[in-house]
């Protein structure tokens, strides 16, 4: 029964890690770079946006 119970506990441990790690690298391939997308184009809206005022200034 001792090692049956080392075996689960064992088991369960390994689980969470595995999904643990699962979940950190789909961030890091999947959703850090379209975050990392969406800023860029936020910064170059907002660029066009002041160029474009600056040209109209009298």
């Amino acid at each position: 029964m001792k090692q049956f119970t080392k075996g689960v506990f064992i088991g369960a441990v390994s689980t969470i890690a595995a999904l643990a790690g699962a979940a950190v690298t789909f961030h890091k391939n999947v959703i850090k770079p379209v975050e990392e997308q969406e800023e860029k184009f936020d910064e170059n809206r907002r660029a066009a946006i002041r160029k474009g005022r600056s040209a109209h200034q009298i």
